[in-house]
């Protein structure tokens, strides 16, 4: 659902965290197929930045069976938002119609080989996806730091999008 990027050559471990205390953190949020992994991609080739999938590390912290792991599990079977690695600089919405994202999936089902890349799978991804996402855009669109990008053109289109508002941080 989501991808957290910080501008500092980070490892994944427990000193995560300081380490990301002086960083940009930018999260990048959209849909199953709207392109936030491709988006990613090309930010961490162009920006250097560090790429955290938040889903791969939620569940790597669940499948762990730690203390942290178990409260974060009772949290995501509540509904609930997860607690992050820490307060993004930028989110960067990358919006697609749902239309676009079942037939990008649908697509990409036709190689990929996964097993969710079916029409009914993807339809329940995506009911999941806006329930729990549009909490979590409405409160950092009350900070300010929300930036929507029409990502129905071009790979090449979205990423030129994305730059002007990555390097306006600088």
């Amino acid at each position: 659902m989501g991808s957290c990027l910080s501008h500092e050559n980070t490892k994944v471990e427990n000193s995560a965290k300081e380490k990301l205390k002086n960083s940009k953190i930018i999260f990048v949020v959209g849909g199953p197929g709207s392109g936030k992994g491709t988006q990613c991609e090309k930010i961490v080739k162009k920006y250097g930045y560090t790429h955290l999938s938040t889903g791969d590390l939620l569940r790597e912290e669940v499948s762990s069976g730690s203390e942290r792991g178990k409260k974060l599990s009772e949290i995501m079977e509540k509904g609930q938002l997860v607690p992050l690695i820490g307060s993004p600089t930028l989110l960067l919405y990358i919006d697609a119609g749902s239309e676009t994202m079942v037939q990008r999936l649908l697509k990409r089902g036709e190689t990929s080989g996964r097993v969710d890349d079916n029409e009914e799978t993807i339809k329940k991804r995506l009911d999941t996806y806006y329930s729990a996402t549009e909490p979590v855009i409405k409160f950092y669109e009350g900070r300010g730091i929300v930036r929507k990008i029409n990502a129905e053109g071009s790979v090449e289109e979205v990423f030129e999008e994305v730059c002007t508002h990555l390097d306006a941080l600088k």
